[in-house]
């Protein structure tokens, strides 16, 4: 039974690290498809955030089973606890990719304001802090998930240098406002992305101590 059990739960945290590759992808592809105004590409992001839900809904589902037929007690208990809290923040995560595709299509084939430098790089740390999260669950490294917290306030640098930069675009040209306007959304749902993985990193901590921990500096 017991390894019925333990062969449950490690199914459970796999299925979290292919929810997480997901995520990870769509946020990478939002941008690529902002950066190449790939229309077509940013529409499938758009189609592919059901499957990012539906994933969540899934493993829901399993973790609801395994508790009422298990009855889990202390560390396997936090597991799952944290799970189905980390499944929250991962379809969040997608739900701003998705945010970012929707932008892209409503920019069209507008001329840009400004090349994009910064925003690639905000989810090319993004994507990494996430993968470095999954990383950190799955070895209960809470060493890893705090390096990772602090990875966000690179992230935060980037997205007021951004905001910035924006600022003094539609300053000097209060024709670009609208298009300056929806980069800074883009930024800002990057940003949002960081955030939600210093949560997931703090549910690290949780499974591997037993204490809710405020490792990251949360934005809520």
């Amino acid at each position: 039974m017991r390894k019925n059990y333990d062969r449950s739960l490690k199914s459970l945290q796999d299925e979290v690290l292919v929810m997480g590759s997901m995520v990870e992808k769509s946020v990478l592809r939002s941008v690529e498809a902002l950066k190449n105004r790939d229309l077509d590409l940013a529409n499938q992001i758009i189609a592919g955030d059901q499957d990012i839900n539906q994933k969540r809904f899934d493993i829901e589902e399993q973790c609801v089973e395994l508790i009422a037929t298990q009855q889990p007690m202390a560390v396997d208990l936090r597991v799952i606890v944290a799970i189905l809290n980390i499944l929250v923040d991962l379809e969040r995560i997608g739900d701003h990719a998705e945010g970012i595709a929707k932008i892209t299509v409503m920019i069209g084939n507008e001329p840009p304001v400004k090349p994009l430098i910064d925003l690639p790089r905000m989810a090319e740390r993004t994507a990494q802090m996430l993968r470095d999260s999954m990383d950190s669950f799955i070895r209960r490294d809470v060493e890893l998930a705090k390096r990772v917290c602090d990875d966000d306030e690179e992230v935060d640098n980037l997205y007021n240098q951004v905001f910035r930069e924006l600022l003094l675009i539609m300053a000097e040209d209060p024709k670009t406002i609208g298009r300056a306007t929806r980069l800074i959304w883009v930024a800002h749902n990057l940003e949002r992305s960081a955030d939600r993985i210093t949560n997931i990193c703090e549910r690290v901590a949780f499974v591997a101590t037993g204490h809710m921990e405020d490792i990251g500096a949360s934005k809520y």
